[in-house]
């Protein structure tokens, strides 16, 4: 693997340019994470004030709500050049050498999926965040030798979508250490008019309040909800997003008035209908709407305990009361043995 595969700027081939203009540049761009925000400015300003590096930083949350921008913003605020990297393609101890000799002086290396890196590359890691030093061995055998070369002074910002997986060792290496929330109804509308701005789509206010809230709290899905209504808008009315044409325009790309696609749809259906409201397992679960454990675990289930259509026993999945309604069927009695989970 090439150095430019493992180091690519915030805009490489991976990101879609229209993407990449959505996001915010400074932090007063930024909308939501208000107490973050907050802790971010007195952070930053403080290394601004003192000519150092800002700390650093780990950030953690559900995918879509903004941690690859707020490492822009990091550097941007900073006036630093930002480094993206993930954890997956860093294979070897190798790899993170040639990266981390590729910084200059304050720059702000951004490593995605952070919990993903091998321990023998995470080890390497820990002198470079404390003491900014690399250790590398020369030769093999009894003949080798170690040789620690020092390294410019850099900010890491590490984001990670399972905090659990971080090592305690990692972790506690991080200065500072966040979790991004779910944005409410009000942030979203906010981030679809801003993005309605940059992609010069004419939006009405009561539109951009039906694509907010079918958003799932996320904003890269609320961005994308409003393309696709943007596409709808123009193809099939007046090109404006109105009220209707947002309705109408979700609608015919699966999404329901809860914000619900067809896969979460697929898996409340498949807990009612196929296993009488479950308890149902997991990988049981993923094969019956043909998605991988993982992705049902990580991407769809999230959003549907945040709304109480299902719950998590020792036994596995479970629907609740409001999954059987919106999905049309009638709950079980309450005297069956699915009811008696919920008593």
């Amino acid at each position: 693997m090439t150095r430019n595969e493992l180091l690519t700027p915030l805009s490489g081939p991976s990101e879609q340019p229209e993407e990449v203009t959505l996001r915010p540049r400074r932090l007063e761009e930024f909308v939501g994470q208000a107490q973050l925000r907050q802790h971010l400015e007195i952070l930053l300003e403080a290394a601004r004030r003192r000519g150092e590096p800002a700390d650093h930083l780990l950030l953690a949350g559900p995918p879509g709500l903004g941690k690859t921008s707020l490492a822009g913003i990091v550097a941007a605020e900073m006036g630093v050049t930002l480094r993206v990297t993930s954890g997956p393609a860093l294979e070897r101890a190798g790899d993170l050498a040639s990266v981390l000799t590729n910084l200059d002086e304050g720059d702000v290396l951004f490593i995605d999926e952070i919990h993903r890196l091998p321990r023998v590359v995470e080890e390497v890691l820990y002198p470079a965040m404390e003491d900014f030093q690399l250790d590398i061995v020369l030769g093999k055998g009894p003949s080798a030798r170690s040789l620690r070369l020092d390294l410019p002074r850099f900010t890491l910002v590490g984001a990670t979508t399972r905090t659990g997986l971080i090592t305690g060792p990692l972790r506690d290496r991080f200065g500072f250490v966040a979790r991004l929330d779910y944005y409410d109804v009000a942030e979203l509308e906010a981030i679809v008019v801003r993005a309605a701005r940059i992609m010069g789509v004419s939006l009405d206010p009561a539109g951009g309040h039906e694509v907010a809230r079918r958003a799932r709290g996320t904003p890269r899905i609320a961005n994308r909800l409003l393309r696709r209504v943007r596409d709808y808008a123009e193809v099939r009315a007046d090109g404006v997003v109105t009220e209707a044409a947002a309705r109408d325009g979700l609608a015919l790309f699966e999404v329901d008035e809860a914000g619900l696609d067809k896969v979460d749809r697929a898996i409340l259906v498949a807990v009612c209908r196929r296993f009488g409201g479950g308890p149902v397992g997991l990988s049981t679960l993923a094969i019956c709407v043909g998605e991988e454990p993982e992705t049902v675990e990580d991407v769809y289930e999230p959003f549907l305990l945040q709304l109480g259509l299902l719950q998590r026993t020792p036994r596995g999945r479970v629907a609740t009361p409001a999954a059987w309604a919106h999905v049309g069927l009638e709950a079980p009695e309450p005297g069956s043995s699915t009811a008696a989970l919920f008593s």
